[in-house]
């Protein structure tokens, strides 16, 4: 056995070893040499040294475009069986190019993302379809965004009351043809309410410096403040708009407000009148719900407020009234009321002229004067579109209207727990 060995590894051992080396060499000088073509599709495609004005359609902001290529490669086989779209891209030069072409690829277009892989020497050949880049104008325009409302619930123990400002802009530079395309259709911009916490108006709340607390005013986050236009970008783009810094969304607290005067009713007969009811004859009975107090009919019981500030509420509460409307004999309700406020416009200027010159809130301050002015009214008008009467148990005020014989009966209504 141990003869056997040595003849095996010893006798003539210098030519084994000559051998086994020629044998690795060759091998090695084999698997080099073997070629083979490999498809790869999905690979990047980044064109450079664009000509000043011009951009290329479907190009993003890193140079690259938003459309892959597929090439057919030759080359070394051991290089091309592990070779991915992810390890290269193509870089085609725009020197000198002004219009339409179809880009010849060649392995010198090659560039190689990983740095240990050299690959014009072990890629022979690259063939592929027809590779169109256009060249367009640049353009650079203002697209104008609508602030929508917001979807979702506002947080418990608060009340969604306005987003400001309604409108902003956002300037993006792109091919000509996709930015008008942009331009032509309207952009919107709409955030949801889930997505912010009570612990958040809490705390905002409680470090306020403004007088009046109820309001709670909660200024979207810069990484809000994006858009994402696919046309023109892969990643969202941010709203450069420099008054997209005051873009909030305004909250009020949800706690009724005890009004603290009575509210006159009074009827109201439109044109077209129920004529089986006399206007000269006509008048409000007096009841539970009804009282007079200084000559005035009022509703008796205590009335509160919800939907609205105090400060709103200490500006038109001596200007509310209950307007019990006489419809038409073809209506088959015959009766219905709303709340008004008498001298709406005079309320609105007072209210404005009283919020500007508060000087509390600092964000508010730095608003341009008509900026500011044009956000007061906004919340104004929101107010009394959400003003609200509430009894004292938290349930929403509501009448019963008849009539019997031109004595006009309101009853109060049992509504709601809001």
């Amino acid at each position: 056995m141990i003869t056997l060995l040595k003849r095996l590894f010893i006798h003539n051992w210098p030519r084994k070893c000559l051998s086994l080396i020629l044998g690795i060499v060759i091998w090695f000088v084999v698997d080099q040499s073997m070629t083979t073509t490999k498809t790869i599709s999905g690979i990047g495609v980044k064109v450079i040294n664009i000509p000043p004005g011009k951009t290329v359609e479907g190009i993003l902001p890193t140079g690259h475009l938003s459309k892959r290529i597929t090439l057919n490669i030759t080359g070394n086989k051991t290089v091309l069986d592990d070779l991915t779209s992810n390890d290269f891209e193509v870089v085609i030069d725009a020197s000198n190019k002004y219009s339409e072409w179809v880009a010849n690829i060649t392995k010198r277009n090659l560039f190689s993302l990983d740095s240990n892989l050299n690959l014009s020497q072990k890629i022979s050949k690259v063939s592929h379809q027809n590779f169109i880049i256009k060249l367009t104008k640049l353009v650079t325009e203002k697209l104008y965004i609508l602030v929508t409302q917001p979807i979702g619930e506002a947080p418990k123990g608060y009340q969604y009351i306005d987003i400001w400002p309604y409108r902003l802009y956002i300037t993006v530079s792109g091919p000509e043809e996709v930015v008008k395309k942009l331009k032509a259709n309207s952009l919107k911009l709409t955030f949801n309410l889930n997505d912010i916490t009570k612990d958040q108006l809490e705390d905002l709340r409680v470090h306020s410096s403004q007088e009046n607390k109820d309001i709670v005013s909660f200024f979207i986050p810069s990484e809000w403040k994006q858009l994402i236009l696919p046309a023109l970008s892969n990643t969202p783009i941010d709203i450069n708009d420099p008054d997209a810094k005051f873009l909030r969304i305004d909250f009020l607290r949800s706690a009724l407000i005890p009004i603290d005067n009575k509210i006159p009713v009074n009827l109201f007969f439109p044109a077209d009148y129920n004529p089986k009811i006399n206007p000269k004859k006509a008048s409000i009975a007096i009841n539970d719900t009804i009282e007079i107090k200084e000559g005035v009919k009022v509703i008796s019981k205590p009335l509160y407020a919800k939907g609205v500030s105090e400060s709103f509420l200490d500006i038109v509460k001596d200007m509310l009234e209950i307007s019990v409307i006489v419809s038409p004999k073809s209506e088959s309700n015959l009766f219905s009321w709303s709340l008004q406020l008498v001298g709406q416009q005079s309320l609105e200027t007072k209210y404005v002229r009283t919020l500007m010159a508060d000087s509390s809130d600092p964000k508010l301050r730095d608003l341009q004067p008509h900026l500011r002015e044009d956000y007061i009214r906004n919340r104004f008008r929101n107010y009394v579109n959400r003003f609200r009467l509430f009894t004292q148990d938290g349930k929403k005020f509501s009448l019963n209207i008849e009539d019997h014989n031109d004595s006009i009966i309101l009853t109060e209504k049992i509504g709601e727990l809001q």
